[in-house]
């Protein structure tokens, strides 16, 4: 995957794990967090491409000075 394009709809563990280059407890406690907007289908845990990209874009605000 080189663009946001690339990704599919929705996103996993492991896809999340590979963009953002942490490890997989890392991306676990990630969506188990309240301000990630990941949802469960089964023991899947999930989050929408858009809500993604979105969710990215507040954590670049929060960084910059």
């Amino acid at each position: 995957m080189t663009n946001f394009e690339d990704l599919p709809l929705v996103l996993n563990v492991k896809i999340v794990k590979e963009i953002l280059g942490i490890s997989k407890a890392s991306v676990y406690n990630l969506f188990r967090s309240e301000d990630f907007p990941s949802f469960c289908i089964g023991k899947r845990m999930l989050i929408a491409k858009d809500a993604f990209i979105l969710w990215l874009q507040k954590q670049d605000n929060k960084i910059k000075v």
